[in-house]
C-alpha cells in the first residue's frame, strides 16, 4: 500500500493527472481492498494542498512547490492572514492586503506567497485558491427595491454581498436569515452571486440563532442516511457474541458520575482498596471502536466532524443518536462494552502497575455530579441514604482524589480553578439568567481520574512504539513569557524565572498567589493568551500545562475522534494487530489527521463561543442605561474590556467614550493614562460602567465609565445665571470634548474590534 508521500511521487511520475479519483484507482490499478485508503490519501493531500481541486471533481498538481499552503484568514477592514499548514504561531502568518487577496474567500485553502519581509513579519499574495472554505453562506436577505436581491454575510470576515437573481431567492423576505449557496466565485471584476437554499426565518425567531451559528461554521447537522443505517445495524443491545474474550468487571460496583442533563455516558469508574494498602482504580470507556469500523461510513463521517459540538439549547453529536446516546451510553443496570483502564495507584499517587483489558461492565447507579457532592460535602441525611450502599465507594473516591490531586501538585500542573459562567434559558432559548457554575468535589475528582488513565494510556503506547495521537501543549514561547513577566511586575507580581527556565509550577506558583484577588481572572487570561494551544500530534511532545511527559486523550470517543483513534491503537498493541506495513502507513496518514482533528476542535469552540456570546448580547438588549460593576479584563490602545460581575457579560468601552482625557496606549503595561489627568485604567481594576449600547449586528455590549460619562454630561450642560455673557475662550474649552471625540474616531474607527497584529 502507497503512502501520501509515495502517491504524491506516483501521481507526478505517472502524468495521468488532472483526473477523479475514480479514474486515478483505476488507472493505478488499485487492488480493491486498498482503495478506501487510497482515497483516504487523495482527501488528505488535497486538503493540504499537495493536489488542487479542480472543475468537475478532478484533481491536478499545484504550479510551484516554493509557495506557502494554509488558510486564509479575512478581517473585517479588508485585509487577512494566510497561516502556512507547518505554523506554530502567529509569527509565521502572511500579512496579505486588501490588493494581493484576489478570489480568495475567508476561510479558503490557499497557495500564498511571502514576497517581503517587514518589521512586523511576512507580507505577500495569494496566487492560487486550493480549495473553497464554504459552498455556502448564512446571511440576512435583502432587496434594492428593483427585484433584485442579495445576500449579507452574518460573518464581518465575508466582505461583499451575494447577489441572488430574480426566482433564485426561495421567497425570502427582506430582513429573514437565509443559507445562500454560491453559484460563481468572486474574481476581481465581479462579485459573488448565489441563490437561497434554505430560509431559516426572522433572526428573533427561537432556534434562528443556533441554525445561523450551524451554517456559518459549515457545522454537518444531520446524519448521513448511510451512517444511520450502519449504526441501527449495530442494534441497541449487547450481544452474547460481543462477549467473547472480554474481562467480565459486571460483579464489581461501577458507577458513571455525570451532570443532571448529560444523556451520553461515555465513562465509568471502579476502585477498592488493595491489602497493601494501594488503590485499584478502573476508568472503563464505552468501546466506540468494536461497533465503528475503520472506513465505515460511521467511521468516515465521524473523521469528518471530528467532535461532538455542545450549544446552550442542543448538542451536535459525532455519532447518530442509535450509538451517542444508546449503544456506545454506558446507561444504568445494562451490560455494555467498554475499554478498560485499571490502575494500581501507592499512597504518594504513583502508577506503579496498569492493565488493559476489552471489557464490559453493568453500571450499578447512574449519578450526578449534584448528588456527589451532597453526600461528600455537605453530608446530607437524604441522599446519603438514598446511596447508602454506594457511600463508603464516593468516600473512597474522594481520599483518592486527594493523593491524585496533591501529587499532580507537586510536580507543578496549573490548576486555573475558575468558576465559569452558566446560562439558564426559557422555552424560546432566550437566556433567562447567567450564574456562575462553580466545579465541585465530584467534578475535580472525576476530571482526576480521566486525567491519570489518559497519562497512563499514552505512557503505555510510547512504551510499546505504537503510532497514536497525542494530546499536546508545548512550552510558552520565551518572548511572551518575558512580555508577560513584565506586565505582572507592575502589579507587583512575578514567575521568578527567566523565558526559557520558566516551568509550570512557576505559573502555579502565581495562580496561588492571586487567588481571591481582582486580578485574578484577567490575569490568568493573559497567562493562558501567553501559552501555546493545546493540540493534537503524531509525535509525544509533552503537556506543559499538565507538567507531564506523557498525555492522550483517551476517555470519550463518542464525542472526539482522537479518542477512537487511540481506542484502535490500544487494542492494536494488545492484540499485536500492527504489522510493519501498517505500521508506516499510520505513521505516513496520522500527522494529517491531527492537523484536520485539531482543525475541527478550533471550529467547535469558536462555534460555540459564539453562539454564547450572541444570547449573552441579547440577554442585555433591555438593560441599555443600567450601572453595572465589573472588573477591566483587556487593555488595548481602542478601548478597554470589561467583564461585569453580575451577568457574566463581557462588554467594550470604547476610547471615544473617555472623553474626559486623552488617553495613551501603554503597550508594556497594559494601561490607558490620561495625558492631561495622569488617570489610568489597567488589567484588573475594579470599575462601575453604564450599557450605552447593545449592538446587534456587532454582537457586542458598547459600555462607558460611569463617572467619565457624568463628567462629560455636566460639562456638556449650559451655565444658568451667565446666557450669552460666556467668552470665547469659554466656548472653545466647552467644544473640545466634541472634537477629541472625532479625531478618535476618525484614528480608530467606529468598531471596538481588536485587529489582529501584522507579525
Amino acid at each position: 500500500m502507497l503512502t501520501p508521500e509515495a502517491l504524491l511521487s506516483r501521481l507526478r511520475e505517472s502524468g495521468i493527472l488532472p483526473a477523479t479519483p475514480r479514474e486515478i484507482l483505476r488507472r493505478l490499478k488499485t487492488p480493491k481492498e486498498h482503495r478506501v485508503s487510497l482515497k483516504r490519501h487523495l482527501r488528505s493531500l488535497a486538503q493540504a494542498g499537495h493536489l488542487v481541486e479542480l472543475r468537475g471533481q478532478r484533481l491536478g498538481l499545484p504550479d510551484g512547490d516554493d509557495a506557502a499552503r494554509g488558510r486564509f484568514t479575512m478581517h473585517p477592514s479588508g485585509f487577512g492572514f494566510v497561516t502556512p499548514d507547518a505554523s506554530r504561531g502567529r509569527e509565521d502568518d502572511i500579512f496579505i492586503p486588501p490588493h494581493a487577496i484576489g478570489e480568495a474567500m475567508h476561510g479558503d485553502r490557499v497557495l500564498a506567497v511571502a514576497d517581503r519581509q517587514t518589521p512586523r513579519g511576512l507580507e505577500g499574495r495569494i496566487v492560487r485558491v486550493l480549495a473553497r472554505g464554504q459552498q455556502a453562506l448564512v446571511g440576512r436577505y435583502e432587496e434594492d427595491g428593483r427585484g433584485r436581491g442579495h445576500v449579507v454575510p452574518f460573518d464581518p470576515r465575508v466582505k461583499d454581498p451575494i447577489e441572488v437573481a430574480p426566482g433564485r431567492a426561495m421567497e425570502a423576505e427582506p430582513g429573514e436569515m437565509v443559507v445562500a449557496t454560491i453559484t460563481r466565485w468572486p474574481t476581481p471584476l465581479t462579485g459573488a452571486a448565489g441563490e437561497v437554499t434554505k430560509v431559516l426565518g426572522p433572526v428573533d425567531a427561537p432556534g434562528v440563532d443556533t441554525e445561523v451559528i450551524i451554517h456559518k461554521y459549515g457545522l454537518p447537522d444531520a446524519h448521513s442516511d448511510e451512517a444511520v443505517a450502519e449504526a441501527l445495524r449495530c442494534g441497541d443491545a449487547v450481544r452474547e457474541e460481543d462477549l467473547a474474550g472480554r474481562t467480565d468487571f459486571r460483579g464489581v460496583p461501577t458507577v458513571t458520575i455525570d451532570g443532571e442533563h448529560a444523556r451520553d455516558f461515555d465513562d465509568a469508574i471502579t476502585l477498592e482498596r488493595l491489602p497493601n494498602g494501594h488503590y485499584w482504580l478502573g476508568v472503563h470507556i464505552a468501546d466506540v471502536a468494536h461497533y465503528v469500523v475503520e472506513g465505515s461510513a460511521l467511521d468516515d463521517e465521524a473523521y469528518e466532524r471530528g467532535t461532538s459540538v455542545y450549544f446552550p439549547e442542543r448538542a451536535i453529536h459525532m455519532f447518530p443518536s442509535e450509538l451517542s446516546t444508546g449503544l456506545c451510553s454506558l446507561r444504568p443496570r445494562v451490560d455494555r462494552l467498554v475499554q478498560s483502564c485499571l490502575m494500581e495507584i501507592d499512597v504518594n499517587g504513583a502508577v506503579v502497575r496498569h492493565e488493559l483489558h476489552d471489557g464490559v461492565i453493568h453500571s450499578t447507579a447512574r449519578m450526578t455530579y449534584t448528588a456527589v457532592n451532597a453526600i461528600l460535602t455537605d453530608r446530607d441525611p437524604a441522599q446519603r441514604a438514598a446511596h447508602a450502599d454506594l457511600v463508603p465507594l464516593f468516600e473512597l473516591m474522594q481520599a483518592l482524589f486527594e493523593v491524585l490531586n496533591a501529587r499532580r501538585r507537586r510536580r507543578g500542573a496549573i490548576d486555573f480553578d475558575l468558576p465559569e459562567s452558566e446560562v439558564v434559558l426559557d422555552a424560546n432559548g432566550a437566556i433567562e439568567a447567567i450564574v456562575a457554575s462553580e466545579r465541585n468535589v465530584a467534578h475535580r475528582l472525576i476530571e482526576e481520574f480521566m486525567l491519570l488513565a489518559n497519562e497512563t494510556v499514552a505512557a503505555h503506547l510510547e512504551a510499546q512504539s505504537v503510532p497514536a495521537l497525542y494530546r499536546v501543549h508545548e512550552a510558552p514561547d520565551t518572548k511572551k513569557v518575558l512580555d508577560f513577566e513584565t506586565f505582572i511586575t507592575t502589579l507587583g507580581y512575578s514567575l521568578a524565572a527567566g523565558g526559557e527556565q520558566v516551568r509550570p509550577g512557576h505559573f502555579q506558583a502565581l495562580v496561588d498567589r492571586m487567588r481571591g484577588t481582582p486580578e485574578e481572572r484577567p490575569i490568568a487570561a493573559l497567562m493562558l493568551r501567553t501559552m501555546q494551544k493545546a493540540r493534537y500530534d503524531a509525535v509525544p511532545l509533552g503537556h506543559f500545562g499538565l507538567a507531564t511527559e506523557h498525555y492522550t486523550h483517551f476517555t470519550s470517543p463518542i464525542r472526539r475522534y482522537p479518542d477512537l483513534v487511540v481506542h484502535r491503537m490500544v487494542r492494536a498493541s494488545r492484540h499485536r494487530g500492527l504489522d510493519a506495513e501498517r505500521t508506516e502507513e499510520l505513521q505516513a496518514e496520522l500527522p494529517e489527521s491531527a492537523r484536520h482533528l485539531s482543525e475541527r476542535e478550533r471550529r467547535a469552540d469558536e462555534a460555540e463561543r459564539e453562539l454564547l456570546q450572541w444570547k449573552k448580547v441579547r440577554f442585555m438588549a433591555d438593560k441599555v442605561g443600567e450601572a453595572f460593576t465589573g472588573f477591566i479584563t483587556g487593555v488595548t490602545a481602542f478601548g478597554l474590556f470589561v467583564g461585569l460581575v453580575e451577568h457574566y457579560v463581557e462588554g467594550m468601552v470604547h476610547v471615544s467614550t473617555l472623553a474626559d482625557d486623552y488617553y495613551r496606549f501603554l503597550d508594556d503595561h497594559h494601561v490607558l493614562r490620561g495625558e492631561r489627568t495622569g488617570r489610568m485604567f489597567r488589567l484588573g481594576d475594579q470599575v462601575t460602567v453604564q450599557v450605552i449600547r447593545v449592538d446587534q449586528e456587532r454582537r457586542q455590549v458598547d459600555l462607558g465609565i460611569s463617572d467619565v460619562l457624568e463628567s462629560v454630561r455636566r460639562s456638556a450642560r449650559p451655565r444658568t445665571g451667565r446666557g450669552e455673557q460666556r467668552t470665547k475662550a469659554e466656548k472653545r474649552r466647552a467644544q473640545r470634548p466634541g472634537r477629541r471625540e472625532r479625531e478618535r474616531k476618525a484614528a480608530h474607527g467606529a468598531g471596538g474590534r481588536p485587529q489582529k497584529r501584522r507579525r
